[in-house]
């Protein structure tokens, strides 16, 4: 086994692409997305109830496993994004089997 970090991010599905191309940057190998993600959270609840909403207000959660050396370096780059256009990010400790 080999320890990792997780990262779970959901912001709003019009950030993922820019979202993916800084993880990329930095050499992120892999990730998940989950689109149309509803839930409720700080800002009150996110909900997909109308064709607009599924799609262009809709939230997205990536899902993936890094390094500790690329841990970093990724979220120097995801967090800028987040403070400007909102969205979150938990990192966590993992094992990889």
């Amino acid at each position: 086994m080999k320890s990792v970090k997780r990262l779970e991010i959901i912001a709003a599905s019009l950030m993922l692409d820019k979202l993916l191309r800084q993880l990329e940057s930095v050499g992120i190998p892999g990730y998940s997305v989950i689109r149309n993600v509803i839930g409720r959270g700080a800002d009150g609840e996110v909900s997909t109830d109308s064709d607009f909403a599924s799609t262009a207000m809709s939230n997205v959660y990536i899902l993936l496993y890094c390094s500790e050396e690329e841990l970093a370096p990724a979220l120097d780059r995801v967090r800028p994004l987040l403070k400007k256009y909102g969205g979150v990010c938990h990192v966590s400790d993992a094992m990889q089997v």
